[in-house]
């Protein structure tokens, strides 16, 4: 224990020293974009803030080249989980499922690859990751694009995730900034946040990533209590520019600016794509040039929006060597063994009764339901996944790519079974009728159901973005009974963007196992063997509850102009616990084919209370990110197969605290164990991990008082309690 510690001491001065370099870094970018501006013509300026028109460029968004300083045209592409249109790059796994594995090597990688193959094609910003929306409505249409429900695991998320992009050399763009929570009426409704939720739930993992050197923020469609995000002088300038020290560039959501001067003066520093959908509508560009000239925009504030898109440029190192913009380019390398990681450790096990799982070379298997295999017409037939034929690996809309391969359930069980000597019997059809003829004989029956929901420009069976419900599509849950009804060993597999209810299938008789594969994208098959005949061990965990009833989430889709954000600090889980409901799986759930136990809980902490202080740093107040106490626990596998645990760190702030949740996820950390071994998980808690936001004080504060510190195998299944004070 002695020597992790150690390490962990290490690892947070190597921090320190990686921090102190990046902000020199920014310092040398900043003299750079200084001495280049010097260079620029008003017209230059005015070029490098707007995009040159929808479909006009390479990209789905671009700039025009600045001759002056040898400027190229800037080139941003979709999206968060590859190359969008791109015909020679990987079908990444959606962040939902990386955020399921829990695994911040495996979330860093992916990050790695993602920027290798966007500077492999030439692309500059890429647009991803993405922190909102955040998923406080469980029917919502892109939360597959995003990290799960909570704040402090999608912060971390971002930050890896960041951090693997641009050490690649390519601008991330974290969006979409802010409160944008649903599809319906996105291009119109006003998200009216308060103070407190604001900061502690929807602005949180934006400022991981701004700590993270985040070199671009998309603003997003909504209005942020009354007024549009992209011209949103709180938002952007008070929030972020200001009290997070963000440094880069905010861009517009593709056609989300409303006015030349408003977005302008509010802090937005490029257009994109710089005209509507049919070239017209043009806010900027002439528009900007009239606005200078008759001191309704001053230089100063064109002089900041170019200097910080020219900052990130050179903190990347884009102005030498850079490639040249090729969509098309074959950049896949060995990246598809990451795709196949996320989507086998993201996979969360929810039920196996009677050691079912895993399979033990069972001769024969009945497939059922229509997402086993590959859309018949093709994987990539539906422009941007706008469908939901076939097997199931992404949601739909401009966070969609094409897939490079598609390895169905079939394909990779039909291959499995072969080298067995078994047989598959396959029912590649959502209809019961036949069911009983494939399923009756078989040693176990295996049914893939789906849910799907994307981005609101596409309606897809009646679902326009967000899901109109959170039942299984496709008349799930009767094929489910029909393959029980004549198969005892019956196991369901779950492909979906959100949760689904599963009462009526937990209610089955012969449901034996429930495996939620999550959006496991081109490794669809592959990771579902690897989980199914036991090659590894399931360690995924949930990044949301599932609910009883779609009641129980106390948020729902908001049909008028207005989301008034009423729940507050009270999602998901934080919801479920403050109102005393029980959830089907709770947040930070999921099994495994071992056990693990936990002992030898130790709480040290330096912490004081009050409110923070320091000079402003990426991210906010400095002392804000300085480790304040350190929790550890010893888990040991003490099962019989090798697997992996993610400990859980929950802290529930002072009992006078007002109105604040429960307990709120604070840690967590995945330790891969041999039979009979022992790790220690470390939980590093820094100072705004044990401050709430004090809206009237407008500052973090530490309050006073006993905190407890609870550690588990998830949100409710606490092994070991301890405390500490302020």
């Amino acid at each position: 224990m002695t020597t992790l510690r150690t390490f962990a001491l290490l690892a947070a001065t190597v921090l320190a020293r990686v921090e102190a370099i990046e902000a020199a870094d920014w310092d040398a970018a900043q003299s750079s974009a200084e001495a280049a501006l010097a260079k620029m013509s008003q017209q230059d300026k005015v070029n490098i803030v707007t995009g040159v028109g929808w479909d006009k460029g390479p990209c789905v968004g671009n700039t025009p080249a600045i001759s002056s300083i040898n400027y190229p045209q800037l080139c941003l592409q979709d999206g968060p989980l590859g190359i969008r249109f791109g015909t020679g790059s990987t079908a990444f796994t959606p962040g939902v499922q990386a955020a399921s594995t829990w695994d911040t090597e495996l979330i860093r990688q992916r990050g790695e690859f993602l920027g290798e193959e966007a500077k492999g094609c030439g692309i500059h910003v890429m647009l991803g990751p993405v922190a909102g929306a955040l998923g406080k409505i469980p029917h919502g249409g892109r939360n597959w694009e995003g990290f799960g429900v909570d704040p402090y695991l999608a912060g971390i998320a971002m930050a890896e995730t960041i951090e693997g992009m641009q050490s690649a050399g390519v601008q991330a763009c974290a969006k979409h900034y802010i409160v944008n929570e649903q599809e319906l009426n996105r291009e119109t409704i006003s998200s009216d946040v308060d103070d407190r939720t604001m900061h502690e739930l929807y602005l949180w993992p934006f400022a991981d990533a701004v700590h993270a050197n985040v070199a671009s923020v998309m603003c997003s469609y909504n209005k942020i209590n009354g007024s549009w995000a992209c011209e949103n002088d709180h938002a952007q300038n008070g929030l972020l520019k200001k009290e997070l020290g963000f440094k880069g560039f905010v861009v517009s959501d593709w056609n989300a600016q409303h006015t030349t001067d408003g977005s302008a003066n509010n802090g937005m520093d490029m257009t994109m794509p710089g005209s509507d959908y049919n070239g017209n509508n043009v806010l900027w560009g002439p528009q900007l040039t009239s606005a200078i000239n008759s001191n309704r925009v001053s230089g100063e504030r064109v002089d900041d929006m170019a200097k910080r898109i020219l900052t990130t440029w050179y903190l990347l190192g884009q102005d030498a060597g850079y490639p040249a913009i090729n969509i098309d380019a074959s950049v896949q390398g060995n990246h598809k063994e990451n795709v196949r990681a996320v989507a086998r450790d993201g996979i969360v096990l929810l039920k196996n009764d009677e050691g079912v799982l895993p399979l033990q070379k069972p001769g024969k298997i009945a497939l059922v339901g229509s997402a086993a295999v590959v859309n018949p017409d093709g994987a990539n037939a539906c422009v941007d996944k706008g469908c939901n034929t076939g097997a199931l690996g992404m949601g739909w809309g401009s966070g969609s790519v094409n897939y490079p391969y598609f390895v169905s359930p079939h394909d990779a069980l039909k291959a499995r079974a072969e080298a067995d000597g078994a047989t598959v019997s396959l029912h590649s059809s959502d209809q019961t009728n036949g069911v009983a003829g494939v399923a009756s004989d078989a040693d176990v029956a295996i049914v893939v159901i789906t849910a799907n929901s994307g981005e609101g420009y596409i309606t897809v069976e009646d679902h326009a973005g967000d899901r109109n419900h959170l039942d299984p599509w496709h008349n799930g849950n009767e094929l489910v009974k029909a393959v029980a009804a004549a198969n005892k060993n019956t196991i369901v597999v779950v492909h979906s963007t959100g949760p689904i209810i599963l009462e009526e299938i937990l209610a089955t008789e012969g449901v034996k196992a429930i495996v939620w594969a999550g959006l496991p994208s081109q490794e669809n098959g592959n990771a579902l063997v690897d989980i199914l005949y036991g090659l590894a061990s399931p360690s995924g965990k949930l990044v949301y509850s599932i609910a009883k009833s779609a009641e129980d989430y106390g948020t729902s889709v908001v049909s008028g102009g207005e989301d008034d954000f009423s729940e507050g600090l009270f999602v998901d889980y934080r919801h479920f616990d403050n109102a005393d409901i029980e959830p089907r799986y709770e947040f930070g759930f999921g099994l495994s084919y071992t056990e693990f136990t936990y002992e030898e809980l130790s709480v040290t902490s330096t912490v004081t209370a009050g409110p923070a202080s320091g000079e402003t740093i990426p991210g906010g107040a400095a002392d804000l990110w300085e480790t304040v106490a350190t929790v550890t626990a010893s888990v040991t596998n003490s099962g019989e197969v090798e697997g992996a645990e993610v400990a859980q760190l929950y802290i529930t702030l002072p009992a006078d605290t007002p109105s604040t949740p429960p307990k709120q996820l604070r840690g967590f950390a995945k330790l891969k164990l041999e039979p009979g071994a022992s790790g220690v998980a470390t939980f590093n808690l820094r100072r705004r991990d044990l401050s709430y936001w004090d809206a009237s004080a407008a500052q973090w504060v530490v309050p006073a008082g006993e905190f407890t510190v609870s550690v588990g195998a998830s949100s409710r299944d606490v092994r070991l309690t301890g405390s500490l004070t302020a």
